[in-house]
């Protein structure tokens, strides 16, 4: 079975954060807002397990993150600031 090493993440409904997704990464990884996006992402997970402007990472457009370790795309859950933006994601231990 082969996996992906990279994706995106699109998020439908501005305000309600959503897995990154879910397949197991067991490594680094960089996670970068897309370039088209307008508005801001937050990227993480608080301990009530979600994430929000409060609680996440902000992201700006074509701004991006670097992981040292990951074990599943789940663990990470991304919300917009306008419905339909998003961030791209690459494993970097391939």
């Amino acid at each position: 079975m082969s996996l992906a090493i990279s994706g995106q993440k699109i998020v439908t409904t501005a305000g309600t954060e959503e897995a990154l997704g879910n397949m197991p990464v067991n490594g680094p990884m960089m996670v970068k807002a897309l370039t088209t996006n307008t508005g801001l992402i937050y990227l993480g997970k608080a301990a009530d397990g979600t994430v929000s402007s409060s609680s996440g990472f902000v992201l700006a457009a074509a701004q991006s993150v670097e992981f040292n370790w990951v074990a599943n795309l789940s663990s990470l859950l991304v919300d917009s600031a306008v419905n339909g933006e998003g961030v791209c994601w690459i494993l970097l231990n391939v």
